[in-house]
């Protein structure tokens, strides 16, 4: 068994933001919280989102963020952080995108957990820090984090460690999955390789089956937030 530390628990309900001359709904301003929380199957209490064709559900009831980034941003973007910095509900040390994969489980408190997929970044991270290059920056880094799906319900405290209890035999990480969907898209064996996850998230694999069939997927509305291109 591997652990890794919980450096904060985040959560918040949606918000509305001016961005571009109009009125966004965001759960992106999450904030920490020192008192334990109870996870449900689709999310911990308090939280919430608000594009729920995106984000949330069963698949990504609990969005999870590497604080070893945090650093790096901070230089990118010239500002410190606060925990949250990109609306993960876990902010953690010790689980990087190269290192954990799609299917492994983890024991989070009273809670299970099951890595789904990795965390696919949208323009609310432009919202957020009026930088309109921000999602594709974080999707060409691989600095994405990822999402958990919930096994088993219950209270997670911050200090409580993230002990991960089984590692999933594919070994699909969630960097190589980043790759595929982002970088090497053509590339029909991987594609397959991560299809052969039956733990990966329903959207995901939604994307790859057609890629393989020949339908290409646009996402540049999801990090544009602009429905009319």
């Amino acid at each position: 068994m591997e652990n890794a530390k919980i450096i904060s628990i985040n959560i918040g309900k949606p918000i509305q933001v001016q961005y571009n001359n109009r009125e966004v709904s965001t759960g992106i301003f999450k904030k920490s919280i020192d008192e334990p929380v109870f996870l449900t199957s689709l999310n911990f209490e308090g939280d919430g989102q608000a594009d729920l064709v995106h984000h949330g559900g069963r698949d990504k009831a609990v969005c999870v963020y590497p604080y070893e980034h945090y650093p790096y941003w901070e230089q990118e973007l010239g500002r410190a952080l606060k925990y949250s910095a990109f609306g993960e509900n876990l902010t953690t040390q010790g689980l990087l995108e190269t290192e954990v994969c799609i299917g492994d489980i983890f024991q989070l408190g009273e809670a299970v957990v099951q890595v789904s997929q990795p965390r696919q970044p949208c323009f609310k991270l432009s919202v957020r820090y009026g930088a309109p290059d921000m999602p594709m920056k974080v999707q060409e880094t691989g600095y994405t984090g990822f999402y958990f799906r919930v096994l088993q319900e219950g209270l997670v405290s911050k200090s409580d460690n993230l002990i991960r209890t089984s590692r999933h035999p594919k070994g699909i990480s969630v960097s190589y999955a980043n790759q595929i969907m982002h970088r090497d898209k053509n590339d029909r064996e991987g594609i397959k390789k991560i299809l052969e996850v039956e733990e990966l998230s329903a959207s995901w694999r939604k994307t790859f089956v057609k890629r393989l069939e020949g339908n290409v997927t646009d996402t540049k509305e999801r990090l544009t937030g602009d429905k009319r291109e």
